[in-house]
């Protein structure tokens, strides 16, 4: 792609089905909100309401108005979907998720324990209406611990015949849990053991809060890597990043020949 004179990757244009680029939004006001998907929506695949805050948020419906007008996904965040599941009350999430047109919603089970039937009974159920993406992973760093690449995989496989339409990593909003230790400092065991199994990659989305992690995703699988929970004050970096234009990943843009040692 030239850029102004520059040949720089040559990102997908949306609808794009790979390089997918998932904002969070934590409670940001409205004005601000507006602001950043008006001036970056080209950039921008999804934004996931994080965690529960969809229903604390008294301009979600504007939010939501603003997102659409400008081609950009959104979802719940998976803590709601467990909120619902864990009080016997997902006809009233479905009719949530229905009455706001979500286009995508996520199943997950990283704070309580989801049988793997009902898992993906309800992925099937949730298809019927809309994208599903499943997060695979949990929030809790003692259980994280003791998940193996060969735990991660089956799961993950497991999700896809399922039929969700996109796995989602966790490493949670804070980058401390599922594939990264409390220190923030990625698993490359798992990460290494889990890219080595017969999974396409685009079928993958990686959480990814902060440049260190994105920049480790980036030089691991390139600019088309999926990645998400991405700080909405974040995205002009982050593109930068997929591009090759900051130098934590100027190697995509320039020969090796031309660089520091």
């Amino acid at each position: 792609m030239n850029l102004k004179g520059l040949e720089v990757i040559n990102r997908m244009a949306k609808p794009r089905t790979q390089g997918l680029t998932w904002c969070i939004d934590d409670g940001m006001p409205l004005a601000g909100f507006r602001d950043v998907i008006t001036s970056f929506h080209r950039h921008i695949d999804g934004v996931k309401f994080g965690w529960g805050t969809a229903l604390v948020t008294d301009v979600i419906e504007e939010k939501m108005a603003v997102l659409k007008e400008y081609g950009v996904d959104y979802s719940f965040g998976g803590t709601l979907f467990e909120a619902y599941w864990a009080q016997d009350a997902l006809d009233s999430f479905m009719n949530l998720v229905r009455q706001c047109d979500c286009p995508v919603v996520e199943i997950s089970d990283g704070t309580v324990h989801l049988p793997s039937d009902q898992r993906h009974h309800l992925i099937r159920r949730f298809k019927e209406y809309c994208r599903v993406f499943s997060e695979v992973g949990s929030k809790s760093p003692e259980e994280s611990a003791h998940w193996t690449a060969g735990d991660w995989i089956r799961q993950i496989k497991s999700d896809l015949d399922s039929g969700a339409d996109l796995i989602i990593l966790e490493s949670r909003e804070s980058g401390t849990a599922g594939l990264c230790l409390p220190n923030g400092e990625i698993r490359s065991d798992l990460t290494d053991g889990i890219l080595s199994a017969a999974i396409d990659p685009s079928t993958l989305m990686f959480e990814a809060p902060n440049k260190t992690h994105q920049v480790y995703w980036i030089q691991k699988l390139g600019s088309q890597v999926n990645l998400s929970n991405v700080p909405l004050s974040g995205i002009i970096n982050l593109e930068t990043l997929r591009l090759g234009l900051r130098s934590d990943t100027f190697s995509l843009l320039v020969a090796p020949s031309l660089l520091m040692p």
